[in-house]
């Protein structure tokens, strides 16, 4: 499962922001559906907050300038003083994406399109 959530999430592959989305919104419907009688709420807990970190990973390396970084960074709230301060960090995306947990919100990943295993798991638990 996490290699194919790996493909999906590849910084490096020049597909759009929404046949992504689509593709991972599939894939975890379709796995979800397959496993929806098993027990695994925490193994798509932690699924969820490591796919979750990828996909910040790869908007943070869509903002390929300092520029945009700044910008988009203020446009999801945060203060001009702390999104240049951000957006000059020499971290790597990975890091990035951690540093990003608290600004680039689970709210704002399910309003781009992208599933929530856990949640979906919760609305189609047969027990």
């Amino acid at each position: 499962m996490k290699n194919r959530i790996r493909e999906l999430t590849d910084r490096n592959k020049g597909i759009s922001n929404e046949v992504r989305e689509k593709k991972y919104q599939e894939y975890v419907r379709g796995w979800v559906e397959y496993f929806r009688l098993a027990d695994m709420k925490k193994l798509l807990q932690k699924t969820d907050e490591w796919a979750r970190r990828k996909i910040r990973a790869v908007y943070w390396k869509q903002w390929k300038k300092i520029k945009t970084k700044c910008r988009m960074l203020k446009a999801l709230g945060l203060e001009d003083w702390k999104a240049k301060e951000l957006a000059n960090s020499r971290k790597g995306y990975w890091r990035m994406a951690k540093v990003l947990n608290q600004i680039f919100s689970n709210k704002i990943i399910a309003k781009l399109g992208y599933t929530s295993m856990l949640d979906y798991y919760l609305v189609v638990y047969e027990n």
